[in-house]
């Protein structure tokens, strides 16, 4: 599981920051991506990294305005193209299935692969067998939500090497060891499924947020993440422009982070004003209040290791 960032810029494109987008990489867990905001040019940025447009599964939009939508038809269109024929869902706030559907029909894109479009509601809005996925809205201009991803704890792996010295050979007994059971051998022994089975292996919890000012919705959805990715579209000294355009300062990431008890912050959606030694000044005033700080950087990969 890694992260890899398209694009970390706000607002516009800048030469050295895209605009948003996110690949949560989930090759060993599932063999896809998932897809966190698409701005323009997402397409054209997937094409300096090793993310596989027919591998993405789903995309996750946080709110409709243009730097995180605009790069959406070109990239589902595309992805018939590259390969891509497994189904993708795209889930997002209300009126995204109307962008994404006009933008579709009159430019005559024809889609080789089934698209589902579901437009959300707060609480768990995609589970299975190894991931939750929770939104809630935040406070931003218009609609704009955040999302939860949680990972479920994984059954520990069962000590093989030592049945074998016990010289119970492979088959169905290990399975139902693995289950837990208790199980009796032929020749009279009892085996006790927990004996043979390391601790779970836990989970990990993601929080990425869409543009926001500092509320409580970010907290519950951060709370114990080990990694919240945060926007910090401006400095410390600049906390009535960004109330203003409903934004968070770095501080204020650091302080969300900080409240909601998360392991590491990445600091994204920063404007385009800030570049060279003021990116580090940005990195140095979140590290006053939480210091596990990353500013994420196009094409920088994170990777997210298990506990």
């Amino acid at each position: 599981m890694n992260f890899v960032f398209l694009g970390t810029g706000a607002g516009v494109p800048a030469k050295a920051r895209n605009v948003s987008s996110i690949a949560l990489q989930l090759l060993e867990e599932r063999g896809s991506v998932w897809l966190f905001d698409c701005g323009e040019a997402t397409q054209h940025q997937i094409l300096h990294t090793s993310v596989k447009p027919r591998r993405i599964e789903k995309i996750f939009i946080t709110h409709l305005h243009g730097d995180h939508i605009f790069g959406l038809p070109g990239l589902l269109g595309s992805r018939s193209f590259q390969g891509g024929t497994e189904p993708l869902t795209v889930y997002g706030p209300k009126g995204l299935a109307d962008f994404i559907w006009t933008s579709l029909r009159v430019s005559a894109t024809h889609i080789k692969y089934p698209l589902h479009v579901k437009e959300i509601e707060e609480g768990i809005i995609f589970e299975d067998d190894q991931f939750v996925v929770e939104a809630g809205i935040l406070e931003h201009g218009l609609e704009s939500w955040g999302y939860r991803i949680t990972e479920k704890d994984r059954p520990g792996e069962l000590l093989a090497d030592d049945l074998i010295k016990l010289g119970v050979k492979p088959g169905p007994i290990y399975k139902k060891l693995k289950n837990g059971e208790t199980v009796v051998l032929e020749d009279g022994r009892t085996l006790y499924g927990k004996d043979f089975v390391k601790p779970p292996q836990k989970g990990r919890k993601i929080t990425i947020l869409g543009d926001t000012r500092p509320c409580e919705t970010s907290l519950k959805l951060a709370e114990g993440a080990d990694y919240l990715i945060h926007e910090a579209t401006f400095s410390r000294d600049e906390e009535e422009l960004a109330y203003n355009y409903f934004h968070s300062t770095t501080v204020q990431a650091a302080l969300t982070a900080k409240k909601a008890g998360v392991k590491n912050l990445i600091l994204t959606h920063i404007s385009s004003r800030y570049t060279g030694i003021a990116t580090e000044i940005l990195k140095k005033e979140a590290e006053e209040i939480f210091p596990a700080v990353i500013i994420a950087e196009d094409f920088m990969k994170v990777d997210i290791p298990r506990v």
